[in-house]
């Protein structure tokens, strides 16, 4: 009986033993916080076509633009060409009242008359004193007359030839007018000097244009617009990658479903400061076979100065992904200064060891990639060589492009769930 009653005690103490322990991990199981989950976002690694490009706006000019002025003044009578009118070289566009320069081209053939009549009397008058010196010379050599007299007549004798000439370069002024009143006259038929469409008109029937500082533009005329260029202003910084021959990918908001292609065909020397920042002029030649494009507009240019085809590539959000704080904590307390390994579909991927001290701030800081097994973090990878950037994607090169596989996921971003959710990874 006694022993009995001791096993009973004992079956009582277990009892109440295992229900304090129930309790105990029932309160420390309420009491404790719940671990944190997290989804993980992810994009795989890839192969594809890579550009790197520099953007850029510029201005849509005609390839050759002509304007068309005039070098007299005068008022413009009439106007034979318009606003996008199709004009042949030699074609009448303009005319000047020509009345004031008929007025002095009449002046001029008048003027030109006078100087010829002083022509004819002054070989009169040279004829006349020829005679006169050759009887003074006769009288002399008979000593009819003094040797004032004979030098008279040889003065009389050398005017003449002296006015003769006089007169006869006064025929040659007068011609020299005479021509160029024609030539003004003649000016005041605007005509175009090529083959082109008017792109400006600049003034109206009974205007006054005055061309005595400089000559006043009537039109603006472009040779071929279906052959049009870009003037794009290229930062000093993006300069050197700008070479002759890349192509361009343009844009306009005139046509924003659009999308034009242009060969850079020049990079000017000269630059151009404005707020403190250096640009060059870089040229680019664009077709417009449909007249699409328009002088003036604004365009969108992206130069493309490197591409890969078929290149390994990551997405540029993986560079930029960091793990929650308390995730890398327990990677780096599991791991300690050892390196992690990482299980991919491709077999095993060492790790390097990081320098951590509970920050992102090293060496490695940019290159790193986190990759994803089963929706958790199976591991850090650092790149040792980047290469050509579409802002999105990142050319991968060097040792990592031999190790990474196509297919790999690679964390990009995470985001919390609730205690118990599931934790699988989400792919873009």
């Amino acid at each position: 009986m006694k022993k009995g009653k001791g096993f009973g005690k004992k079956l009582k103490l277990a009892a109440v033993v295992a229900v304090v322990a129930a309790a105990g991990w029932a309160g420390w199981q309420y009491l404790s916080p719940a671990k944190t989950v997290y989804a993980y976002r992810t994009l795989a690694v890839s192969r594809g076509t890579l550009s790197s490009s520099i953007s850029a706006t510029g201005t849509v000019k005609a390839v050759e633009m002509v304007d068309v002025g005039t070098q007299v003044s005068g008022t413009i009578k009439e106007i034979y060409a318009d606003y996008n009118s199709t004009v042949k070289k030699g074609q009448l566009i303009a005319l000047l009242d020509p009345d004031v320069l008929s007025s002095k081209l009449e002046e001029s053939e008048a003027s030109l008359a006078t100087a010829r009549a002083a022509v004819l009397r002054a070989k009169v008058d040279l004829l006349d004193a020829r005679r006169g010196n050759a009887r003074n010379l006769e009288l002399w050599d008979n000593k009819l007359i003094s040797k004032s007299e004979m030098e008279s007549a040889e003065t009389s004798l050398l005017a003449a030839e002296a006015s003769l000439a006089e007169a006869n370069s006064k025929v040659v002024q007068a011609n020299a007018s005479l021509k160029q009143a024609r030539t003004n006259l003649g000016y005041s038929r605007i005509i175009s000097p090529i083959d082109g469409i008017v792109v400006t008109r600049e003034v109206e029937v009974g205007q006054t244009v005055a061309a005595s500082l400089q000559t006043p533009t009537l039109f603006s005329i472009a040779r071929d617009l279906t052959k049009m260029q870009i003037e794009a202003d290229i930062d000093e910084a993006d300069i050197g990658r700008i070479a002759e021959g890349q192509i361009a990918q343009c844009t306009f908001d005139s046509w924003p479903k659009d999308t034009f292609e242009a060969v850079v065909v020049q990079k000017r020397l000269s630059s151009e400061t404005i707020s403190n920042v250096v640009t060059y002029k870089v040229i680019l030649k664009i077709d417009n076979p449909d007249h699409k494009l328009m002088p003036g507009m604004t365009a969108n240019v992206s130069v493309i100065t490197e591409k890969r085809e078929n290149a390994l590539r990551i997405p540029s959000a993986a560079l930029r992904f960091s793990p929650p704080s308390d995730v890398l904590a327990e990677i780096n307390a599991a791991n300690g200064t050892k390196s992690g390994d990482a299980k991919t579909g491709s077999g095993i991927i060492s790790m390097p060891p990081r320098r951590d001290n509970g920050s992102h701030a090293d060496a490695d800081a940019g290159k790193t990639v986190w990759l994803v097994d089963n929706g958790q973090l199976a591991g850090r990878f650092v790149i040792d060589e980047l290469g050509v950037s579409d802002k999105t994607w990142v050319e991968v090169r060097g040792e990592a492009a031999k190790v990474l596989a196509e297919g790999q996921e690679l964390a990009i971003s995470f985001s919390k769930q609730e205690p118990g959710a599931a934790s699988a990874g989400t792919k873009k």
